[in-house]
């Protein structure tokens, strides 16, 4: 259930907004999500044993129940969208609900993509394939949706102080511009100048360097043409002050644009987060052109002194330098507290990696961490007992005194504003957020051997 106050409930129901629908709502959603994956699940079986009539008629009936669940949680999403702006804004908890929302959708869609996307290449009969083709793209078109919504949540999060975490400037900018061009129709070209990541390493808060950017993304696409306008982004550091960095972010259009309207200057988003964190700016207006330059303060990262915490057991265990680049002879862990989710991430993984091996919390492990050698972890976030972060930063101080570092690819339905970075910070080396293509998967685990 989800953890609402009273006062948010009755909040909810005064703008219109019930909290006791939206869980009823999401119970059935939930419901038809789990009958139409085990339809998919009974269809792999039985294709597996070359039962090709009943397989197909578990596959229609399977597609026809996920198209049912896609619509339900289209209709549901929709909802939420349009009463975002009618929540109170004083509502403490408004973003925890649309966090735990996004979350819990983005758990059955995974499961019906991973197995929609095995039944693909299993010799279905043409009309099965097209059905089960229109159910992935219409779980497609839910992810944009969500993807939208957490966009749309990001102008009404508050602007309390938020704990400053390490992160690298450059690629949240590029994560930034990567989440805004899954929306279905854009007007505008996202150019990125090169950049040194490596030169931007820093303490801050890319929650509301995210905001900052995706607000004036969405005031350039309001105000410009029917037409494509082109956005060039740079990044440059300027001045460093030894505790801190300032960063002068420069957005560029190829139309005249009033990107920060000064006289309406009380009602827009990117200013006022600008200033609530001790930044300025600046526009210069010309022919065909408009220029925003941002300064933005930033705290330097302080390096951190390595200490020997690790046990002689943990030494043991380094891997060896054995130059592995194939799959079928990595040994993976995959941390992940729903049975569900993580028998078909297995599904999907066996028959191509040598070995895996499971663990339903980050204490699990922890335990696995240190009797067995990995080559890769794939982490779940959201876990009972202990929380895939608490176990990553664990990992990581049992490897402190040692050269061994083991990748730990996170995969989790946290994809709001900020999770990403959330998760790099503690020392998680990649990341891929629910639903995904297991193909994607494949690709990053090939990338961290």
């Amino acid at each position: 259930m989800m953890k609402i106050s009273e006062n948010n409930t009755n909040a909810g129901k005064s703008n219109g907004f019930s909290f006791s629908f939206f869980e009823k709502e999401r119970i059935k959603l939930e419901r038809f999500a789990l009958l139409s994956l085990g339809g998919l699940i009974v269809s792999v079986i039985l294709l597996s044993f070359r039962l090709m009539l009943p397989a197909g008629c578990m596959v229609i009936i399977a597609a026809a129940l996920g198209l049912i669940t896609v619509r339900t949680a289209l209709n549901l999403v929709k909802k939420v969208k349009n009463s975002l702006e009618e929540i109170s804004t004083s509502s403490e908890k408004k973003d925890d609900v649309i966090t735990d929302f996004s979350h819990r959708i983005r758990e059955p869609l995974n499961n019906l993509v991973i197995v929609g996307d095995l039944l693909m290449g299993s010799g279905l009969y043409k009309k099965q394939k097209e059905l089960l083709e229109t159910l992935i793209a219409s779980t497609n078109n839910m992810v944009t949706t969500v993807n939208e919504l957490t966009m749309q949540s990001a102008g009404n999060l508050s602007f309390d102080n938020r704990k400053r975490i390490k992160f690298n400037l450059a690629s949240t900018i590029q994560n930034t511009i990567d989440l805004f061009r899954l929306k279905d129709t854009s007007k505008i070209e996202i150019v990125l100048a090169n950049i040194n990541e490596s030169q931007f390493e820093i303490l801050g808060n890319p929650i509301t360097l995210k905001q900052i950017i995706l607000d004036l993304f969405n005031t350039i696409e309001n105000l410009g043409t029917q037409s494509i306008t082109k956005v060039t982004l740079s990044v440059k550091k300027v001045k460093d002050t030894g505790d801190e960095s300032f960063f002068n972010i420069r957005i560029q259009t190829d139309w005249d644009l009033v990107l920060i309207d000064e006289n309406g200057l009380a009602g827009n988003l990117a200013a006022k987060l600008i200033m609530n964190n001790r930044g300025n700016y600046h526009q210069e207006f010309g022919n065909n052109f408009t220029i925003l330059d941002i300064i933005l303060p930033f705290h330097n990262v302080i390096p951190e002194v390595k200490q020997k915490i690790a046990s002689p057991k943990i030494e043991e265990l380094k891997p060896k330098e054995s130059g592995l680049k194939e799959l079928k002879d990595a040994k993976v862990l995959l941390v992940e507290d729903n049975i569900i989710n993580q028998k078909i991430t297995l599904l999907t993984l066996k028959p191509l990696l040598g070995s895996i091996d499971t663990a339903s919390n980050g204490k699990e492990a922890l335990d696995k961490f240190g009797t067995s050698t990995y080559d890769v972890i794939l982490m779940d976030i959201q876990m009972p007992v202990m929380s895939g972060l608490v176990a990553a930063e664990k990992i990581r101080a049992l490897e402190a005194s040692t050269n061994a570092h083991v990748p730990i690819i996170a995969i989790t339905a946290n994809a709001m504003l900020g999770d990403k970075e959330k998760c790099l910070s503690v020392g998680i080396d990649d990341y891929i957020s629910k639903p995904f293509q297991p193909a994607s998967l494949i690709d990053i685990i090939k990338k961290h051997l």
